[in-house]
């Protein structure tokens, strides 16, 4: 399971030109989730991102974790997109649908995150707050 994380001071998401979430300031997660991921992947992922401390401390140190910021949450399958050959990127390692549905709604439920809407093309508008962006990523069980 993957997630690019943005510290954002505001960010919201549009499905056919409708606004269906946005929040203040907090995190943008795109999530992917891949083959082979399962519940304990999506509860692990939700704890490091619960936990991660990218927010300034009352000195401006990144020291102080998300609190009672808020979090917009994007399915992403992209983020397992490999172009290593070619250029058109293949998507064999994304989970499929049936599968990443659930375990995106269980990793949401889990930080309290509103969301976008699985399946649909999205319209993402951000505002970065510093330049705060992170990979996370959590192996499958057993590895």
């Amino acid at each position: 399971m993957k997630a690019l994380v943005q510290r954002v001071s505001q960010a919201a998401v549009d499905v056919e030109g409708d606004r269906v979430a946005q929040i203040g300031p907090g995190m943008l997660v795109l999530l992917g989730v891949g083959a082979g991921d399962s519940a304990d992947e999506a509860d692990r992922l939700a704890e490091k991102v619960r936990k991660l401390r990218i927010f300034d401390d009352a000195e401006g140190r990144m020291n102080e974790p998300l609190g009672e910021r808020e979090i917009l949450c994007v399915s992403q399958f992209t983020l397992y997109g490999d172009a290593r050959r070619g250029n058109r990127p293949s998507y064999v390692e994304a989970a499929r649908p049936e599968v990443a549905e659930p375990l995106y709604d269980r990793f949401c439920e889990r930080l309290g995150a509103k969301k976008g809407v699985f399946g649909t093309c999205m319209g993402v508008a951000l505002i970065n707050d510093g330049p705060v962006t992170l990979m996370l990523e959590v192996p499958p069980s057993g590895q």
